[in-house]
């Protein structure tokens, strides 16, 4: 699987599941938020506005993806919603890793850019490196309808957080999306 597969595989509506456990407060919480992502021609005008704010020449990028996402967690009750963009420029040696740029990152709320790695069994890893702080998230399909991640952020010379979020495709993948292994365990 390519970056440009991984992100059509992942295309749709999603509900999540998270716990996140904060390792300096030795304390954990959990959350849940809709989320949907929304594949991107690298045409699109999303993907070439994004590339030009990196100076990265829009034909190089792989795809392009809109997420936005609402939901609560329950330490704060406050409603977490937002929208991105994510576009992958390949590496042109190798097509599982490259760069991922965001108009939005997840740890702080500006543009970042992270690199990626799409490994042998097909498991996602980000890594993205803040002014202040630092996270690493793989994500990977338990089926085309369940995507599970893990994270880990951790802020320099401060606390540590890992999260883990299960997420259920709200809807069903496309037949031709399913493998024959994974439609007969859907169909069970």
């Amino acid at each position: 699987m390519d970056i440009v597969e991984f992100f059509q595989q992942s295309a749709g509506k999603w509900s999540s599941m998270r716990t996140s456990h904060h390792l300096a407060f030795k304390q954990q919480e959990a959350g849940k938020s809709n989320i949907q992502i929304e594949l991107l021609d690298k045409t699109d005008p999303a993907v070439i506005q994004l590339c030009q704010q990196y100076n990265v020449d829009p034909a190089t990028a792989a795809c392009g993806a809109r997420v936005s996402w609402d939901g609560t967690m329950d330490w704060d009750k406050e409603k977490h919603d937002g929208t991105t963009v994510l576009v992958p420029v390949a590496n042109p040696d190798n097509p599982k890793e490259g760069t991922l740029l965001r108009e939005m990152g997840y740890a702080e709320k500006a543009p970042v850019a992270g690199s990626y790695h799409i490994n042998e069994t097909d498991e996602l890893t980000l890594v993205t490196e803040y002014e202040s702080m630092y996270s690493k998230e793989r994500l990977w399909f338990e089926s085309p309808n369940v995507r599970l991640r893990h994270s880990i952020l951790k802020r320099f010379g401060g606390f540590s957080m890992a999260s883990f979020c299960s997420e259920i495709r709200l809807g069903v993948a496309k037949p031709d999306e399913q493998t024959s292994d994974t439609a007969a365990a859907d169909a069970e």
